[in-house]
């Protein structure tokens, strides 16, 4: 995500103004703004794992779609032969697809979880440092 973008999921002058706006012009919608500034990152979690179990279960509908297509014959064995290597290829193409989407996938989290070791990291020697006295230092 941009972390320069106007209005995400934070506590910034942007999202207050627009939830007090919210408030003074109609309640639900500062409502609605309070419940985005606090649960937006979790709605983008949870936006992507509908996306994946829906894509997991229609992928089981067109897999079931494609193997009662290929029954059908037009009676020019010639052409019935050259569909059939298109769709199996086209499928071998798609499964590909698949996976290489699994990877970017597991690839994106560990990322993330990475960045979130890391500022981790970083508040607890800032604690630390506070804790032993010294002066905490900021590193950007």
């Amino acid at each position: 995500m941009n972390q320069s973008a106007l209005i995400r999921p934070d506590w910034t002058p942007a999202t207050i103004a627009l939830m007090v706006l919210g408030f003074v012009v109609f309640w639900p919608l500062g409502l609605a703004m309070l419940a985005y500034i606090l649960f937006g990152d979790r709605l983008r979690g949870f936006k992507r794992d509908a996306n994946d179990r829906a894509d997991r279960m229609f992928a089981g509908c067109r897999r079931a779609k494609s193997r009662y297509n290929t029954h059908f014959t037009t009676g020019n064995v010639a052409f019935d032969d050259w569909r059939k290597t298109e769709i199996d290829r086209i499928e071998e193409e798609r499964r590909k697809l698949d996976e290489m989407r699994e990877e970017f996938d597991n690839y994106v989290r560990e990322l993330r979880r990475a960045k979130d070791q890391e500022e981790f990291d970083r508040f607890m020697r800032e604690r630390q440092n506070r804790s032993s006295g010294q002066n905490p230092v900021v590193d950007l």
